[in-house]
């Protein structure tokens, strides 16, 4: 582009019209550096869009009690759970639980509806539950689509970078947990560095290590560093993944980091993993009676482990293509399970955690949008808690795409915005500027278009959206460009928020004890 750019620069008649690097100053002076400060934790005041009446609602939770008590479901290897469900009054024939109708939702009566996940920064935490909705970034992923155009798998390089990004971001309430998978390091070891990252390059809350029973405990250990043994005890300071292995089965691994963090009253968000047609029944309705009855199971367990610990209703929908079997994102079905499984989590009384920028395509193009966008509109009306997945996510998870998360980020301001609901204050009456203009005028020199213009609309740091002139002389930048550029601009700019010498110390003394005291192992 950079021939382009020359050229077009060179243009003497657009020039004249003031077009080219005036605007492109103008812009960087915007869009440069650093970002914006960051905004607090979203509370909606807009309403919850619903999709089933009480008749449905009734329905599926009379099925999902139907498969409790009758199919039920299998708690693997964990022979602890097994004698807990069977103390609790559950029907345990070999490995499968069957649970007496009423039963989990007696247990999940001690778990909180609401409650704080607090972050090393005070200012920086959330509220989880009610009207409350906070963005954390893309999870999972073992390979990275870096800033060079590559696609490869990640390092731990580019999870701190992630990290900071999502700490620099206005609208990102939290860090996150694993940004993407850093393959550079021993399976065994990397989550001490990845929850280190989380606490050294943000201040945001984080998310932990679920990989293991030993890397949960670890990740305890390491945020008593931080905030002390009997806070973490008393308060929820990490968030954590435990899926569902879909259908209906809860293996050793995600059991052991369950009991682990609920145990210290940590938060588990209980999430079925969901393909529509794989893990689930092809129909709407048939996948929440199978998510329901799912986490009224794993998230009941979480109270057998210690009454009262934070657990969030979560699900995972996706559908898939019947004629290759690849997950698809997007599209109306995957929305309508996300909307029926908030009322459900309502009902319940339980924090809800779905959706996210969500697509299948390989790079940041309009598959991307367009599917991104259709999930995260969707996550927002249905009243979410806890959207994980917000930002970064390219090929069905698979891949951390730094322009993708930039570009993410951005809509995720303009969520913002729109949680923020109708403005009925006498100024947004705007009776004055009405009276002012009259019939037949504009508004554009009014004193109340003046008084406002700088905060009437939302300002996207990279939508262009200047003449089609102008654009040409600027170098005929593609979104994925400009978000290059500002993925850049923004880590050069990237500044560490304050860490106490003597905790960061004692994180580097705790990692290197722990990684000397097991060999490598990268399985």
């Amino acid at each position: 582009m950079s021939d382009v750019t020359e050229q077009t620069a060179d243009t003497g008649g657009r020039r004249a019209r003031g077009e080219g690097r005036g605007a492109a100053a103008r812009r960087a002076s915007r869009t440069g550096g650093g970002p914006a400060p960051s905004l607090p934790y979203i509370t909606r005041k807009i309403r919850e869009y619903e999709v089933l009446d009480e008749e449905g609602l009734a329905l599926i939770e009379r099925n999902a009690d139907l498969i409790l008590e009758e199919i039920g479901i299998e708690f693997r290897d964990d022979a602890e759970a097994l004698e807990l469900w069977r103390e609790a009054g559950a029907d345990v024939r070999g490995q499968r639980v069957h649970f007496p109708k009423g039963l989990c939702r007696d247990l999940l009566k001690t778990a909180p509806k609401e409650f704080t996940w607090h972050a090393r920064n005070p200012e920086r935490s959330v509220h989880i539950g009610g009207k409350a909705t906070v963005f954390a970034p893309v999870y999972g992923p073992p390979f990275v689509r870096d800033l060079d155009g590559n696609r490869r798998y990640a390092t731990i390089e580019d999870f701190r970078n992630f990290v900071k990004l999502a700490y620099m971001a206005p609208s990102m309430h939290s860090s996150g947990g694993t940004v993407c998978e850093p393959v550079d390091i021993p399976v065994n070891k990397r989550h001490l560095d990845m929850v280190y990252s989380h606490i050294k390059y943000s201040d945001k809350p984080f998310m932990g290590s679920v990989t293991a029973p030993e890397r949960a405990e670890d990740t305890i250990a390491m945020a008593k560093l931080v905030f002390g043994d009997d806070f973490v005890e008393n308060n929820c300071v990490t968030l954590n993944l435990i899926n569902a292995n879909s259908p209906m089965v809860f293996d050793e691994t995600m059991l052991g980091a369950l009991k682990v963090y609920a145990r210290h009253n940590q938060a588990s968000v209980v999430s079925p993993f969901i393909l529509s047609g794989a893990m689930s029944p092809v129909t709407v309705t048939g996948t929440l009676t199978q998510i329901l009855a799912e986490v009224l199971a794993g998230a009941s367990f979480t109270q057998l482990i210690r009454k009262g610990s934070p657990v969030l209703f979560g699900t995972f929908a996706a559908s898939i293509s019947m004629q290759s079997g690849a997950p698809t994102f997007g599209t109306p079905e995957p929305s309508l399970v996300s909307y029926g499984a908030a009322q459900l989590a309502r009902r319940l009384g339980l924090p809800f955690r779905t959706g996210g920028s969500l697509c299948g395509s390989k790079v940041p193009d309009a598959q991307a949008a367009h599917e991104s966008a259709s999930t995260l509109n969707m996550t927002l009306l249905a009243g979410t808690n806890f959207v994980l997945h917000a930002a970064g996510w390219l090929e069905g998870g698979l891949v951390s795409s730094y322009e993708k998360f930039m570009i993410d980020q951005d809509q995720l301001g303009m969520m913002q915005k729109m949680a923020e609901g109708v403005d009925l204050s006498e100024n947004a009456q705007a009776l004055d500027a009405i009276r002012e203009v009259g019939p037949g005028s504009h508004y554009l020199g009014c004193a109340h278009t003046q008084a406002n213009f700088q905060t009437a609309f939302y300002r996207s740091a990279l939508a262009d959206n200047n003449s089609f002139e102008q654009w040409e002389v600027e170098g005929e930048k593609r979104i994925e460009q400009r978000a290059n550029a500002l993925a850049r601009s923004w880590l050069d700019h990237y500044e560490a928020p304050p860490l106490d010498a003597a905790i960061d110390q004692a994180l580097l003394d705790y990692i290197a004890k722990r990684k000397d005291s097991m060999p490598d192992a990268f399985t």
